[in-house]
């Protein structure tokens, strides 16, 4: 059974620095991408960044220059570092896997909260 938990969240001050993980488990070769989310409250879900089987990144328009997607060379780690984080990256950040185009599977989250 696939598996995600995500970390490396935590309270950090604008302008500051975090670097997320999302550990995936139970996938085995399996074709699939990986897409980091966020939701602030009150606030619907918004795209961060994803990154297919092949390597290719996007990023969301606000993200663009200062986060970061990669993974292990496994494929059994995707990462997120975000740079230069502003009081509005605040939220919950959760990693999404789609298999075969087809099967989601969601971490629980991790709580990023950046202060003035």
């Amino acid at each position: 059974q696939v598996q995600l938990m995500e970390s490396g969240g935590g309270l950090v001050q604008a302008g500051g620095s975090l670097r997320l993980s999302c550990a995936i488990s139970g996938i085995g070769d399996d074709i699939y991408t990986t897409t980091w989310y966020r939701q602030a409250p009150g606030k619907p879900r918004e795209f961060v960044a994803n990154i297919n089987n092949g390597g290719g990144t996007s990023y969301g328009y606000s993200m663009k220059g200062r986060f970061t997607i990669s993974r292990d060379n496994a494929k059994t780690t995707v990462y997120l570092q975000m740079n230069s984080l502003k009081p509005e990256d605040t939220g919950v950040y959760r990693c999404k896997l789609v298999r075969a185009g087809i099967y989601e599977f969601w971490g629980q989250g991790t709580q990023v909260t950046v202060s003035q």
